[in-house]
């Protein structure tokens, strides 16, 4: 391979780890943003220990477990390749990942996407865990559950045998932290106020629209790098047609959600609005590569009329999450996900029950596996604050800051 193409592969993979990691910067900004600002300290700090802890795992144990190297007659289920990371014979030259990049660029853009499972689950349980309990759980569900989900396929795992097919994770990234932020809202249960004597849901506003629009808006652009770098390469055309398809599902995905939420309610919910641009991006992550911008439309509009009905199904279900983490990551991650089946260069009734049983399988093992840990830890240390710290809210309680401090009052 030409020098010059192997630098140019590696480089759009720079650029697309550094655009990934941005999207923690948008993660924090919808999450504060559509919170109330007396929790604003807690939620940020969960975000910055995800980042932290998730890197350091990956580098630890996380990779390693992801990406072991199943060999022929392996089961494809589990295996682990040691502790640390170290660069294998030939992992800096054009023979490594097809010249796409090198092997330490391999492991910062995938360590990139770890975080983001556990970072799923922070907007949901907003407001009312303890974060103790909380760091204990991203330490074992980022660690573990989402590298022994990701060697299923992106490792070479059974899942990638049978034929299953996620591009760049709606379903091993996004529906890992959707069931386990299903999960940990069933457990916790709903924030004090959020549903009245006769069951109805109550509006709890977020105190900075603004910021959670910004939110929204990086969370697009780090999506060029989610999925453009999903390509593995800096291919022009596959490149750029993955990030055209994202782009217009995003798009189609907002006004699937402003139709029909203005529809239904009678008004421009821009809450709606935006979580309806992530459900697109959400929907198309798992075939962005396959589909054409007819087909990218389609599937963003769907999954925006999705997060209208998905929305008001968690109100019903008496299930409380402030930022709509569940309806966007995991509801719509499993729309993008049998999409493939339905659309694209690969559907087919055989290739959309590959896909379904793939999100049986992994529906499963996450619920288990978050049961099992919340469960210990709600055993162990507890999972909610108490009723007087709810109220006051967690940055005073737990980290003893206001993020708004008034300064014309020292």
């Amino acid at each position: 391979m030409d020098a010059g193409l192997f630098t140019a592969n590696n480089v759009w993979m720079m650029v697309c780890t550094a655009l990934v990691f941005f999207m923690h910067t948008g993660f924090a900004f919808l999450e504060i943003g559509l919170t109330r600002q007396k929790n604003t300290i807690n939620i940020l700090f969960k975000n910055i220990f995800i980042i932290t802890g998730g890197l350091l795992l990956y580098y630890a144990f996380g990779f390693n477990l992801m990406y072991p190297g199943f060999e022929d007659g392996d089961a494809g289920l589990l295996k682990f390749a040691g502790f640390g990371i170290g660069a294998p014979e030939g992992g800096m030259t054009p023979g490594y990942a097809d010249g796409g990049y090198t092997w330490w660029t391999d492991f910062l853009f995938q360590g990139m996407f770890a975080a983001t499972a556990a970072t799923i689950v922070s907007g949901a349980v907003a407001e009312r865990i303890k974060i103790g309990s909380f760091m204990i759980f991203v330490l074992f569900y980022v660690g573990l559950v989402y590298p022994i989900v990701g060697a299923w396929k992106w490792g070479g795992g059974f899942l990638d045998s049978w034929g299953f097919y996620d591009f760049a994770g709606s379903t091993l990234v996004h529906s890992v932290g959707g069931w386990a932020a299903l999960v940990a809202i069933a457990l916790l249960g709903a924030r004090i106020g959020k549903f009245g004597e006769d069951g109805k849901p109550k509006a709890i506003p977020g105190h900075s629209i603004p910021m959670a629009t910004a939110g929204v808006l990086i969370l697009w652009l780090g999506w060029f790098g989610f999925n453009g770098g999903s390509v593995l390469s800096a291919d022009p055309e596959l490149t750029s047609l993955v990030l055209v398809t994202t782009s217009l599902a995003a798009a189609a995905g907002g006004f699937g959600a402003f139709l029909l939420s203005t529809l239904l309610y009678k008004n421009l919910d821009l809450t709606m609005f935006l979580n309806g641009i992530l459900g697109g991006l959400v929907g198309i992550t798992a075939g962005a590569d396959l589909m054409s911008p007819n087909e990218a439309v389609a599937i963003g509009f769907i999954a925006g009329l999705i997060i209208v009905g998905g929305v008001a199904l968690i109100d019903k279900l008496k299930l409380d999450d402030p930022v709509g983490a569940v309806t966007v990551h995991l509801i719509c991650g499993i729309w993008g996900t049998l999409a493939v089946g339905l659309f694209g260069s690969m559907a087919g009734f055989d290739q959309f029950l590959v896909q379904l049983y793939g999100v049986l399988i992994v529906g499963a093992f996450c619920v288990i596996t978050s049961l099992i840990i919340l469960g210990a830890v709600k055993a162990v240390a507890g999972l909610r604050v108490s009723k007087e710290e709810e109220i006051e809210g967690l940055d005073l309680h737990e980290h003893g800051m206001d993020a708004y401090p008034d300064f014309m009052n020292e």
